[in-house]
């Protein structure tokens, strides 16, 4: 049985992760600004190559261990709720990055509808 179709905004946003806002890491930063907007969903990946506009690869198959990997954090909400965050993600990404926007239909199979308070200690 499927759930509710919900239409939302998938936001991407590429960092490396070395990428520091306020000496600790970008992505856990902005897990935080995400939490305390109550954003249906946020999850961060570290990727295991990848390389930007310097052309510069970075990979976790170097001789040395790469400390400088990609991230992606992906935050799932409705349009309005991640318009409200982007302010703060212009400031805290002014040392580079890359966010992304893209329309999706999502099927909800369990936990709060989107608008809908999570319930606490989630």
């Amino acid at each position: 049985m499927h759930g509710k179709k919900l239409h939302l905004k998938l936001m991407r946003i590429y960092l490396d992760e070395a990428d520091k806002h306020e000496h600790r890491p970008l992505y856990t930063a902005i897990l935080d600004l995400c939490r305390a907007h109550r954003v249906m969903g946020a999850t961060v990946f570290k990727a295991a190559a990848g390389f930007a506009n310097s052309g510069e690869l970075h990979s976790d198959r170097l001789l040395r261990l790469s400390i400088d990997l990609p991230v992606v954090v992906e935050v799932v909400d409705r349009e309005d709720k991640i318009a409200e965050l982007l302010p703060a993600l212009d400031e805290m990404l002014a040392g580079g990055g890359l966010i992304t926007l893209e329309s999706l239909t999502a099927i909800r199979y369990a936990g709060h509808s989107a608008g809908d308070p999570a319930p606490e200690g989630e």
